[in-house]
């Protein structure tokens, strides 16, 4: 399934696109139309698609910010013998999150309705007929919606760039509990944190004067906005305090 989001702009969840070239996509008037990948983001289960569209209509988008628990909503999509449809409610709505692959997401939108593996990439449609966003499957097979705010951010980046640009440190980094902090078990040798002066074995305590003790914590500072900025490092360095700045660098494409 997916959505018509902007005019030749197709939006389904990443997880479900199974591959990247001789794609098809089916109108609701049931014409094919072939489509190109122009990128995908596995950290928000994104991708978007390329096609002519020939006068097929684009969705009415609606604010998912102004949902909340209980409302109710629909989440559409297609399978081989037509749309697919299951109804039900928005079970918690709040702020923004991070997914297990890193991304942020702007609104926690969790679903109490049954999602159809063939709706996965369909939208979330409120009671006015809007689209607020996009129907996927999150951890433990709960239904969740990536709002359209996520989606516009990343759909602008992906047809600018073809990918989603990641901050980079170059460093492997493992928890420590004393003193508390994360580890550099390792750098890459042209990496930002070597060209800074990190070295193996410092202990990072705080970023930006805000203390850090989790892998993930630092993992969910290097969003893409992060990318050429400056950041302040507090080290235990051999027994001693020091202090290191540090531009965050982008993430080699692999």
């Amino acid at each position: 399934s997916g959505i018509h989001w902007r005019p030749g702009i197709i939006v389904t969840a990443e997880e479900a696109l199974e591959r990247d070239d001789g794609i098809e996509v089916m109108t609701a008037d049931g014409k094919v139309h072939p489509a190109t990948l122009a990128g995908r983001d596995p950290s928000t289960d994104i991708a978007v698609l390329r096609f002519q569209p020939d006068g097929a209509s684009v969705a009415a988008l609606g604010d998912p910010a102004s949902l909340r628990a209980g409302n109710l909503v629909l989440a559409i999509g297609r399978h081989q013998r037509g749309t697919i449809a299951a109804s039900g409610m928005v079970a918690v709505a709040g702020g923004a999150w991070h997914s297990r692959r890193g991304g942020t997401i702007d609104h926690l939108i969790r679903l109490d309705l049954r999602l159809a593996p063939s709706a996965e990439g369909g939208a979330l449609v409120g009671t006015k007929g809007e689209v607020l966003g996009m129907a996927v499957t999150g951890p433990r097979r709960r239904a969740l919606a990536i709002p359209r705010s996520t989606i516009d951010r990343v759909v602008d980046q992906l047809l600018a760039k073809g990918h989603i640009a990641r901050g980079y440190l170059g460093a492997g980094l493992r928890p420590v509990a004393q003193p508390a902090g994360v580890l550099a078990l390792s750098l890459d040798p042209e990496g930002p944190a070597v060209q800074a002066g990190l070295l193996v074995g410092d202990i990072i305590t705080a970023w930006n004067g805000k203390p850090v003790s989790r892998v993930r914590q630092v993992m969910h500072l290097l969003t893409p906005e992060s990318v050429g900025n400056s950041v302040e490092l507090d080290l235990i360095r051999g027994g001693a305090a020091a202090k290191l700045s540090l531009t965050i660098g982008e993430r080699p494409r692999r």
